[in-house]
């Protein structure tokens, strides 16, 4: 039963889980103005840099504390086994990545990133640094949700982000058009949190080694940390296949443009943590797993939202760019903008196809389907840019997105049956993707507010005949 407390707790849990992803969005302003797109495009590069080293250092701890905490929560004595072990783990392998960076990290970025200027020493240095602070602080959340400890989880979590946006703003006011903010400052964050969880984990657990207990979380963690690897590849090595044929510039004018819609980001996960649960009480509950009307019901209602907020996205976007933003060379993102939006339609196909992999624990396909997606992706960014230059990246990720729907579809169907209104979760939000991705280059520079009001329209029409019989029993006057 839902009460007080569950949604007190999931409106904390969905509030502090945003936060990482706000943050790009809130210090945005502040990039822009003090950031040129080189620059910008730089920080972007060592920012995707610094998560790997994240991925690296957590391998999957984030994940499996959950599992082997409720394994080992009667017993005090092998969870603090377990849980120091984990930490004293990830800080040993954060000293030999420390290491082994410090010397191959120079040789590693002139391989990568011939003749760029985007150098190891000292930011890359620094990256390394943040995300290693980085990693003790989200297996730390995840041992907090897993505790069910929300308060702890959001405080921890909101001082996190003001440590990050206070060092960064003040390193933009101090040395305008330079990384030593943004990258220096998020170190320096990152530094002090990380100190603060093994401070309380090594306070409360003991400090105590036990490689047996942690053999018992490796197989889980391999395969997950693999799983992990390849979605980095998915969402941020794209930023430096793209040096190798563009500029740093052109690298930040297409992130400008994917986090001027990562509100679409922020809105669809918070709707989707706010039902998964009953999703996966539904499922679970099944003996003949299965996707259910009233499991579908969400799915649409997320797709339709999306759709909706995609479109006015587009619509208004623009102009707050040429309104707000002074600069001439961030306002080259808005071309890409109407493009960009409809990867979020499979985003929310994505988010419907993947729920039974998680709840079944189903990952075992999950590698091989991500390693085509990425290869995919990667092989035609080379084969397009050099053409069509950034378009060319955005039409792999397009190309990509639907693949990846496709395999997802179908990698599980001997394990779960989807049963589901194909208009409503696909047919409707391909038939947008598709007039935008035609309208948009034939109209989308001549007639940009007529075109893109089409596609809030179109929207608006697509959804009625969706929903046409369940608006009708919403008429007081209607009857059967």
């Amino acid at each position: 039963m839902i009460n007080k407390s569950f949604i007190k707790t999931s409106v904390i849990y969905t509030l502090a889980g945003t936060l990482p992803m706000a943050s790009a969005l809130i210090l945005l302003p502040f990039y822009i103005h003090h950031l040129s797109t080189e620059v910008y495009g730089a920080l972007q590069i060592y920012l995707a840099f610094s998560l790997l080293v994240q991925i690296i250092v957590t391998f999957s701890f984030d994940s499996s504390v959950y599992i082997h905490f409720h394994e080992f929560k009667n017993d005090f004595i092998k969870l603090s086994k377990f849980i120091s072990s984990a930490f004293i783990f990830m800080t040993l392998l954060s000293l030999v990545i420390t290491v082994f960076f410090a010397g191959a990290g120079d040789v590693i970025f002139k391989l990568v990133l011939p003749g760029r200027n985007v150098s190891f020493y000292p930011y890359g240095l620094a990256s390394v640094g943040a995300g290693v602070f980085q990693a003790l602080l989200k297996v730390h959340s995840s041992l907090l949700q897993s505790r069910e400890k929300p308060e702890t989880f959001f405080w921890s979590n909101v001082f996190s982000f003001t440590l990050i946006a206070s060092f960064t703003i003040i390193g933009l006011e101090l040395y305008p058009n330079s990384l030593m903010g943004p990258v220096v400052g998020r170190l320096l964050a990152a530094l002090v949190t990380g100190i603060w969880v093994l401070m309380r984990i090594f306070r409360e657990f003991g400090f105590q080694y036990d490689f047996t207990w942690l053999k018992t979380s490796f197989g889980f963690n391999t395969y997950t940390f693999i799983y992990q690897i390849l979605q980095w590849f998915i969402n941020y090595f794209d930023r430096i296949v793209m040096l190798l044929v563009l500029s740093l510039a052109d690298v930040g004018v297409y992130v400008f443009a994917t986090q001027c819609l990562i509100v679409l980001e922020l809105l669809m996960n918070s709707l989707h943590s706010s039902f998964y649960p009953k999703v996966v009480s539904s499922i679970m509950a099944q003996s003949e797993k299965q996707s259910l009307p009233e499991i579908n019901r969400y799915y649409h209602g997320l797709t339709a939202f999306i759709m909706i907020s995609a479109c006015a996205g587009v619509l208004l976007l623009p102009w707050a760019i040429e309104t707000f933003v002074r600069k001439e060379a961030y306002r080259e993102s808005i071309p890409y903008l109407p493009f960009l939006a409809t990867i979020y339609f499979f985003r929310t196909m994505r988010l419907f196809f993947t729920a039974p992999y998680g709840i079944l624990k189903y990952t075992k396909p999950l590698p091989i389907v991500y390693l085509i997606v990425v290869a995919i992706k990667i092989l035609l960014m080379l084969v397009l840019m050099p053409q069509f230059k950034v378009f060319g990246v955005v039409i792999a990720s397009l190309a990509s997105s639907v693949l990846e729907i496709v395999l997802l579809r179908y990698s599980i169907k001997h394990m779960f049956r989807f049963r589901f209104n194909f208009f409503k979760i696909v047919g409707a939000p391909m038939i947008l993707f598709l007039l935008i991705i035609l309208l948009e280059p034939l109209l989308g520079k001549t007639y940009p507010y007529l075109i893109h009001f089409i596609y809030l329209t179109s929207c608006g029409a697509l959804l009625w005949w969706a929903y046409r019989h369940e608006v009708k029993l919403l008429n007081p006057l209607y009857k059967k």
